[in-house]
């Protein structure tokens, strides 16, 4: 089944394509956008408010000056989404050390695991953080945690036999004379029901008394996940929400609709199986990421949590696609650091990129190293012009690092692609930019 970020992009291409702007051409883009929201599991009332909007603004608003028609509806349908997700960006207030967080989640929704990612990611933000586990129920939970956060500099509190309440209230005793800024708490997460979920959470909330409760819910559940969130947010005082799967999961629309239409606070969206595959959530970059216009401000945020040095000098000659083979590759190594490239790349603003075959780029991936031992084979005249590379090159490169004469092609070949991406992309009108990202 095709994604909704596919399904969206695939309705603004047969737009962008239309001989003529009528209200043909906007009906059709409209019918595209509701069968990408209800495939996604989006409330049909929504899909029909949105639509109604999609519809009255694009026929009675005038495009304003400088702004074709065409994109003036574009423009359109980007506000309207983002309104459908809740407008505002969350953000990271710790107003009070230590801040104590509560996480709870049902059964099965990734609760521990989003826990560990969001103790990395404030760790990551210059906080001293602290994990408690106050899982009695799971086998393996704490030690889970510290498998999870190992060689993170999280310490990670858990006493066996002992009472969730009172291994909470011992965790955030000991880490607050320790003077940690930030304690989180993840709970058990054995309950069904909703009920049984809101009782466990109030007690721990009257004996710990959390700073903000955060529930993890399951992005998989579409529109249940604004069942979910209603409750917490009518038995709660503070409280945020966390999706998660939200790379794996269809329905992912259906779940961030489905909660921002309750008022709750989605802060964090969980985005791979990696630690470092969780953001804050921000409704205008992660809807420019659907329809393929970009998400710079989330990319700007992953280099600086995964500490690259890239001086800005350099930052405007890879995008300039100024580079040599060797910092070619040596960027891509760093670059790793943040995450797979076909989910880096997506968040470019590169007309065109949404199109480049995954496959190639999880091959890439998975030849980098590859391509470092055939950098260190070259000479420095073949690093700096690869135009020079003949096959009895090729021949000798290949056998002094150890792979095949394809994987030196194959090198030069993704260079090049990717040096003449950048400079379309510099080049590039990028009118739809005018919609202000941030």
């Amino acid at each position: 089944m095709p994604s909704l970020s596919e399904l969206l992009r695939s309705a603004l291409s047969r737009f962008r394509s239309a001989t003529s702007v009528d209200r043909r051409a906007v009906e059709e883009l409209i019918r595209g956008i509701q069968r990408a929201l209800l495939i996604a599991d989006v409330n049909v009332e929504l899909v029909k408010r949105i639509s109604d909007r999609i519809r009255e603004r694009a026929f009675l608003e005038r495009a304003p000056p400088g702004i074709s028609r065409r994109d003036h509806v574009i423009r359109v349908v980007y506000e309207e989404l983002v309104r459908l997700l809740g407008e505002k960006p969350a953000e990271i207030k710790i107003e009070k050390k230590p801040y104590v967080i509560m996480a709870v989640g049902i059964q099965g929704t990734g609760k521990t695991t989003s826990v560990a990612k969001i103790a990395n990611y404030l760790k990551k933000l210059g906080y001293r953080v602290a994990v408690v586990c106050a899982d009695t129920y799971r086998p393996g939970a704490a030690d889970q945690l510290r498998q999870l956060l190992d060689g993170r500099e999280i310490p990670v509190y858990h006493e066996a036999g002992a009472d969730a309440a009172d291994i909470a209230r011992k965790g955030v005793e000991r880490f607050s004379s320790n003077g940690y800024d930030v304690i989180l708490i993840d709970t058990a997460g054995r309950h069904r029901s909703q009920e049984d979920l809101m009782r466990e959470m109030e007690v721990l909330q009257r004996e710990i008394k959390p700073d903000e409760v955060m529930l993890i819910v399951d992005a998989t559940i579409g529109q249940m996940a604004g069942e979910h969130a209603k409750a917490f947010h009518k038995a709660a005082p503070v409280g945020s929400i966390v999706l998660t799967k939200m790379d794996t999961s269809a329905r992912g629309g259906g779940a961030l609709s489905a909660v921002a239409e309750t008022g709750a606070r989605i802060k964090f969206i969980g985005t791979g199986e990696k630690l470092e595959d969780i953001e804050l959530f921000n409704p205008r970059g992660y809807v420019g990421r659907l329809l393929g216009i970009g998400d710079l401000e989330s990319i700007l945020e992953r280099i600086r949590l995964a500490e690259l040095e890239v001086s800005e000098e350099k930052a405007k000659q890879l995008l300039r696609g100024e580079f040599t083979l060797e910092e070619f590759v040596k960027q891509l190594k760093e670059v790793r650091k943040m995450g797979p490239l076909s989910k880096l790349l997506s968040r470019l603003p590169i007309p065109g990129l949404p199109d480049l075959p995954q496959d190639s780029l999880r091959e890439a991936e998975e030849k980098i190293e590859r391509w470092w031992a055939i950098i260190h084979s070259m000479t420095a005249e073949e690093k700096a012009d690869p135009s020079v590379l003949n096959s009895s090159r090729i021949r000798r490169i290949a056998r002094g690092a150890g792979v095949m004469e394809r994987d030196v092609k194959e090198l030069v070949k993704q260079y090049k692609l990717t040096r003449k991406l950048m400079k379309r992309a510099r080049k590039a009108p990028h009118k739809l930019m005018g919609l202000r990202m941030s």
